[in-house]
């Protein structure tokens, strides 16, 4: 089976996360909402999405199925995405859900208009704006941890370890000693060559993907998901990191969502809840203003190649765009525009030539390459967002 996977407004929503990628490429559970789909349907995948994202992520020129990227999927919605004949869309209202064309026919979302609209009852996850990810983590973890597990044996782990509850699955490879792991309110998975050190206390639902570590004494409270190649630390609660990102130290990570190639410095901590008790506003591109997320709880929203120094004081409901490098003390702004370089004490542009040389040592860390690719993305939001950097 092959699809494509398309974006709609909520691309726009979701910047700055979505300015690198994608909707379908954010990493809600344990898995992407691409890799969901893959999973579900057993299907080669690809992406009708903006102009300059579509060399990196190219769309399969042989689907039949074309899915909304920003909805994760389940059963009762796959099996009715299967059941659609070619000239028909599924639709819940005027939310466009899914469409099956003619094998290689590259149809876009606008002109479909003629097609048989099939109306969907039920109820979906949908991601839509950033709070959605940390806010729907738990149940897509969940979800994912089913999906991934169904029928497998976990390997073992060392007899050091202490286990709560039996909702709990490593893989070939994960490591841990000394540290407690606690599935009663949710699972708990290591991916692939994980290692969890000494003294850890670890909250389901949690999960490690491949290659990440656990650093000696964190506690991680739950509903919390570290992506692949990363390293953690500290207290965390809620907190959806989705790969390639470091938040190595001591410090309070909660309702928070990090994106790939980030690093948080030592002692470093977010608010996630108002002194007032008030509903928590975030930026948004859209609008250029800040929404009321209708959350008491919601910490720090940082987009790809964004850093923070030590200790660095990030208040509730912040925004930090793509390759921003925020430090000094204080408390910088709600909202920190995508390639800022500064703090409290003020901000001015974070040079393309800098940021290239410091994201290609990045990347040869990770054994990745920082290719023209990369570049050519990171240029064409440096541009689109010139507006928003009036220092």
């Amino acid at each position: 089976m092959m699809i494509n996977l398309f974006d709609d407004s909520a691309w726009q929503s979701l910047r700055p996360l979505s300015f690198t990628r994608p909707v379908a490429d954010l990493r809600v559970g344990i898995l992407t909402i691409a890799e969901k789909w893959k999973k579900y349907l057993n299907a080669e995948a690809g992406f009708l999405t903006i102009a300059y994202l579509a060399e990196k992520y190219p769309a399969n020129n042989g689907a039949e199925w074309f899915i909304n990227g920003s909805i994760c999927p389940d059963r009762s919605l796959v099996d009715a995405i299967c059941s659609l004949k070619i000239g028909e869309s599924l639709k819940k209202g005027n939310l466009l859900i899914a469409y099956r064309t003619n094998t290689g026919e590259l149809l876009t979302p606008d002109s479909i208009v003629q097609f048989d609209a099939k109306n969907y009852s039920e109820s979906f996850i949908r991601i839509e704006f950033p709070e959605d990810i940390f806010k729907f983590n738990h149940i897509e973890l969940t979800k994912d941890f089913e999906l991934i597990t169904h029928g497998r044996i976990s390997a073992n782990l060392g007899a050091t370890n202490t286990f709560l509850g039996e909702n709990f699955f490593a893989e070939e490879g994960a490591i841990a000693e000394c540290s407690t792991f606690n599935s009663l309110a949710g699972p708990v998975y290591l991916g692939k060559n994980t290692e969890v050190w000494e003294g850890c206390h670890i909250r389901g639902s949690f999960a490690l993907c491949h290659n990440s570590q656990v650093k000696m004494g964190a506690r991680i409270y739950g509903q919390t998901t570290v992506g692949p190649y990363s390293k953690v630390a500290g207290e965390m609660n809620n907190v959806n990191i989705w790969g390639y990102s470091s938040k190595g130290h001591e410090g309070y990570l909660g309702n928070a969502v990090l994106g790939q190639w980030c690093n948080i410095g030592a002692d470093s901590n977010n608010s996630n809840l108002k002194n007032n008790y008030s509903d928590v506003k975030v930026w948004e591109y859209a609008v250029r203003d800040f929404r009321n997320t209708k959350l008491q709880f919601c910490g720090l929203i940082m987009a790809d190649h964004a850093k923070c120094g030590i200790n660095t004081m990030f208040n509730t409901g912040t925004v930090v765009g793509v390759s921003a490098n925020v430090f000094g003390p204080g408390f910088p702004p709600n909202f920190i525009p995508d390639f800022s370089w500064g703090g409290p004490h003020g901000f001015e542009s974070y040079k393309l030539e800098k940021m290239f040389q410091t994201a290609a040592r990045v990347y040869e860390r990770r054994n990745s390459e920082f290719n023209q690719i990369e570049k050519d993305i990171l240029i064409k939001v440096f541009n689109d967002t010139e507006a928003y950097r009036h220092f």
